[in-house]
């Protein structure tokens, strides 16, 4: 089955917003900013073999950068789709090293979950040490480019930090944990309104699910403002903090308690 969509039939004035609209339908979310000023036609052949999906762009000049509401491994995948494509402004190495780190560290994640099946405690001690190893050699790394993301500096970081991400995405999975996740809160706030009580359903864990999307939310803003105010180097050092802390805390507060060693409900 194949499904086109085209903007050739439209006038000049109307084919930016149906092409943003095009792709973003077609892969995910994305900001589309046409570099002509008469916008050129614009198509996309897409083809359906069974749960593969395969696009062929044909477009003018464009710039198309990643939507605040993708905040996953989703986005590399489409944007290596681009960068093969001939995309400006994306690498497809780096989006190909970033995939793999994270397929690297998700596989890490997978074992530790293996090893420390018994014991979630340890788990999430274990997982949140190695994830501030990972990320003090991130830091390492920067501040020998001296906070300047050089070609080396930004690939020994997209490995380093995408390794640590991956291993917390796996462990995340294993923990088990009803509602908190760690990238994606769709099914969290989908679960919120639509087992709530004007719903007619049960409401299970309303504290839990506002606790996770406020956590998340406050993660974000906090991020943006470091990103905006702070050096890098700097927002890593504060992430290895983070990290250890975690790790300590987790340690203690699991070393005695029974109810670590089950699965959470």
């Amino acid at each position: 089955m194949s499904v086109v969509l085209s903007t050739a039939e439209l006038s000049a004035a109307d084919r930016t917003e149906r092409w943003h609209e095009a792709v973003s339908r077609t892969f995910v979310p994305l900001n589309v900013k046409i570099l002509e000023e008469d916008p050129s036609p614009g198509r996309i052949v897409t083809h359906h073999l069974g749960a593969t999906q395969i696009s062929d762009v044909q477009a003018g000049s464009q710039e198309v950068t990643r939507s605040k509401r993708l905040a996953n491994m989703t986005g590399n995948v489409v944007f290596l789709g681009f960068a093969l494509a001939g995309a400006p402004g994306l690498s497809a190495p780096a989006s190909l090293v970033s995939m793999v780190s994270f397929l690297v560290g998700a596989l890490a994640g997978g074992r530790l979950g293996t090893r420390f099946a018994a014991h979630r405690g340890r788990l999430l001690t274990t997982t949140a040490a190695l994830q501030a190893v990972l990320v003090a050699g991130a830091v390492g790394a920067l501040a020998l480019a001296h906070g300047e993301v050089t070609s080396p500096a930004r690939y020994t970081l997209i490995v380093l930090l995408g390794v640590a991400m991956g291993m917390q995405n796996a462990v995340a999975r294993r923990l088990g944990v009803p509602d908190l996740t760690t990238t994606v809160l769709t099914l969290t706030l989908t679960g919120l309104a639509a087992d709530s009580s004007p719903a007619g359903g049960p409401a299970p864990r309303p504290g839990r699910r506002i606790l996770s999307v406020l956590a998340m939310f406050v993660g974000a803003l906090a991020g943006a403002l470091l990103l905006g105010h702070a050096e890098l180097l700097h927002i890593l050092v504060l992430v290895l903090l983070l990290l250890i802390v975690t790790s300590v805390a987790a340690y203690r507060l699991s070393a005695s308690a029974p109810a670590w060693t089950r699965p959470s409900g």
